[in-house]
């Protein structure tokens, strides 16, 4: 089982899109969407939730009055101000961090497992997908992310798939860490303006960290082709395979708009003829 996640260094560039156009262009792998705090893949292969699997992420404190002696050390303890003068913990201020239940002389602090969010197993018209949810104001999202690779490796060996196609996060957080780990190919999707090459330039930093191959993409190269010469420059000395160019083209946004993978949008355009092209050279690093 081979696995390649798409990744960019900031949000906006594309890889959404690519990830949706590789997986109606495979129709043989599981596709999983590791964005679990703003999840977007869902909105064009439209899947058909299979399965629901609850996420606990950090611990709600809750105060036993009855246990109490209203000495105040865990209202001065807290530093989000999560418990009021009656004792009473605030659900959304609460962080799960413990400190009320270290400092608590009467030991009437506990704890419990609250649920941060859920992980879907489903299925679309091209293949297996696993995607998640984490709620919002909750942490702990790469826990989730590892979570929900999980499933996709369980479901990808039940299916007898032989390649798992990862969405990442933007940036390189916690999320895309745990995105990028242990698998064999990053393909990184950026463009040429000023933030996105800075930011691409520090996701290469990331992913030579954990040693995975890295990939590129331009998108959107022509709207600024003197940027698309720096990082062409950038991946030549540092010996990184440039994929290929995606140049802009309103098509794109128009086939999103409509809820479909651009490649399955009734118009032929350059770059749907690209993100083709970009098939084929995936489909023969990986063996496929």
């Amino acid at each position: 089982m081979k696995q390649l996640v798409v990744l960019s260094g900031k949000g906006g560039t594309g890889k959404t899109t690519l990830t949706a156009s590789l997986a109606a262009l495979l129709q043989d792998a599981v596709v999983v969407d590791c964005d679990v705090d703003a999840p977007d893949l869902h909105l064009l292969l439209k899947p058909t939730v299979l399965k629901v699997k609850d996420f606990y992420g950090s611990k709600l404190a809750s105060i036993d009055k009855d246990k109490c002696i209203k000495c105040g050390a865990c209202i001065r303890s807290c530093r989000f101000d999560a418990i009021d003068d009656d004792f009473n913990v605030d659900q959304f201020s609460c962080e799960g961090c413990g400190v009320c239940g270290l400092v608590c002389p009467a030991n009437a602090v506990s704890f419990t497992q609250r649920k941060a969010g859920e992980i879907y197993v489903s299925e679309t018209k091209y293949g297996p997908m696993v995607h998640a949810l984490l709620f919002p104001g909750e942490e702990n999202s790469g826990k989730l992310v590892t979570m929900t690779r999980l499933f996709a490796n369980l479901t990808a060996q039940d299916r007898k798939k032989s390649l798992i196609i990862i969405d990442g996060s933007p940036g390189i957080g916690c999320p895309v860490i745990s995105s990028i780990t242990n698998v064999d190919y990053a393909l990184v999707i950026t463009e040429p303006t000023a933030s996105g090459i800075h930011d691409f330039e520090r996701l290469m930093q990331l992913v030579n960290h954990f040693s995975v191959k890295p990939l590129v993409v331009i998108n959107k190269y022509d709207i600024n082709e003197e940027n698309t010469h720096r990082i062409e420059n950038y991946c030549n000395e540092n010996d990184i395979t440039v994929l290929g160019k995606i140049p802009f083209d309103p098509i794109v946004v128009e086939a999103m708009v409509q809820g479909v993978p651009v490649v399955e949008y009734n118009v032929v355009t350059p770059a749907t003829i690209a993100i083709k092209d970009i098939f084929q050279k995936v489909t023969k690093i990986l063996e496929v």
